[in-house]
């Protein structure tokens, strides 16, 4: 009795490379395998680009909401004041600042004033939200002070200004400009409330990397924010970050502990909390349209082996009476799927990984292609469209597709293990 031999043995993988590489005969087995080989190629590509586009989208939000926004904003629950309005000031600002500071995990705790007033530059105006803030505080903020993006001198900010890159393209404002900030809760009189109406130098223009942010959010010295907006001794909220956002809700405790009594928190989350669960579902959902498509393209392996199959049987009758045994047959048509659903992986996963590294030149082509104005950020949020590439996401895509393809090709390869050799050969 012969020696049984070793699975996938060289034999077996001479017979599969010879069947992959069709003659002219067998064009059609060819033509079909070449179609396998593409569609996986584009299935794969397609998976972690979009992969990527998504990591790379929620990283982008992430990174402009911690930049320039607080991690964690708090402020007091409102009293009823002598003339019947709800103030929600805080009187201790410095103290309360100061106790922030000193939770552990908080790496800066700025007072705020704000408020909301029309932006005006000869016959122009923007509605705006004014940012009372100190120096110090503003060049903590990495999407604001980052001289990469922004445009004059942040150091002369005690002296003037500070608007978002949105702001001054509406306004047609440059470095230097004076431009008003309007404000209706301005003096009383006896003919009644009196507009406000403040000069001030445009000293530093700043791209946060947010549309939101850089059309609407502008920055006053602290000090002059309580005087235009009558909150001497006061102010609005802090703007607390921290070490770790991701974790903020461990450190809330901490937090009103620290404000003492009437303290309240508003985190990154709970202001963006809807936004990011609604990426999350559409990741949920993209992934799985994607897998729908890769399945898709690994069907078209199970039609190649098919044919292919059929016109060998033949070859697989010659075989079996020459001792080949189901399991060496079943290998062998194996080896010719598993060839097609691997290559096809690799060269998509490259094709992939070229498109999130060089997306933004991709996207420029694209953008003149379409002549101009693919990407509205009014629309979109962010200036361009990010690509992040994450080991994980590129595994998964990995994963299912050569799972797939494994999979689907067992089942053709069993047909031709269990065709019956006398069968195959009868009619030869």
């Amino acid at each position: 009795m012969a020696g049984r031999t070793a699975p996938f043995a060289p034999f077996e993988w001479m017979i599969a490379w010879r069947y992959l590489r069709a003659r002219r005969a067998d064009g059609g087995v060819s033509v079909m395998t070449w179609i396998s080989l593409i569609g996986i190629t584009l299935a794969v590509f397609a998976l972690i680009a979009t992969l990527a586009v998504r990591a790379g989208f929620r990283a982008e939000f992430v990174d402009t909401i911690l930049g320039a926004n607080a991690h964690v904003t708090v402020y007091r629950s409102g009293v009823v004041d002598a003339r019947g309005r709800i103030d929600r000031s805080i009187d201790d600002y410095q103290a309360m600042a100061a106790r922030l500071r000193a939770v552990e995990g908080v790496t800066r705790a700025a007072p705020l004033i704000k408020g909301q007033v029309m932006a005006n530059l000869r016959d122009r105006n923007s509605g705006v939200e004014v940012y009372g803030i100190s120096l110090e505080n503003l060049k903590e903020l990495p999407r604001i002070a980052d001289p990469g993006t922004g445009r004059g001198d942040i150091a002369r900010f005690e002296q003037g200004i500070a608007i978002g890159s949105g702001v001054a393209r509406e306004l047609g404002v440059i470095v230097g400009d004076r431009i008003k900030l309007i404000s209706p809760n301005g003096v009383r009189t006896a003919f009644g409330t009196s507009p406000r109406i403040n000069a001030y130098e445009v000293v530093y223009v700043f791209s946060a990397g947010r549309y939101d942010i850089d059309r609407t959010r502008v920055y006053l010295p602290f000090a002059e924010a309580q005087r235009f907006f009558d909150r001497d001794g006061v102010a609005d909220e802090i703007e607390v970050m921290v070490a770790a956002p991701e974790q903020v809700e461990a450190l809330s405790l901490e937090l009103i502990r620290a404000g003492g009594e009437r303290t309240l928190l508003w985190t990154w989350r709970d202001a963006s909390g809807g936004f990011l669960r609604a990426l999350e579902v559409e990741d949920n959902v993209m992934f799985v349209i994607m897998s729908i498509l890769v399945l898709i393209a690994a069907m078209n392996i199970v039609s190649g082996l098919i044919m292919l199959v059929k016109n060998k049987g033949r070859d697989i009758g010659i075989l079996r009476t020459m001792g080949l045994t189901e399991g060496a047959i079943l290998r062998v048509f194996f080896i010719c799927g598993a060839f097609t659903g691997l290559s096809g992986t690799v060269f998509g996963v490259v094709l992939g990984c070229l498109f999130a590294i060089y997306i933004d030149p991709v996207f420029a082509f694209v953008n003149m292609v379409m002549g101009g104005g693919a990407w509205d950020p009014a629309i979109r949020g962010i200036y361009h469209l990010p690509a992040r590439l994450e080991l994980g996401d590129v595994l998964s895509a990995v994963s299912l597709s050569l799972g797939l393809s494994f999979v689907v090709t067992i089942f053709p390869a069993r047909r031709a293990a269990r065709m019956n050799p006398v069968e195959a050969l009868r009619y030869e």
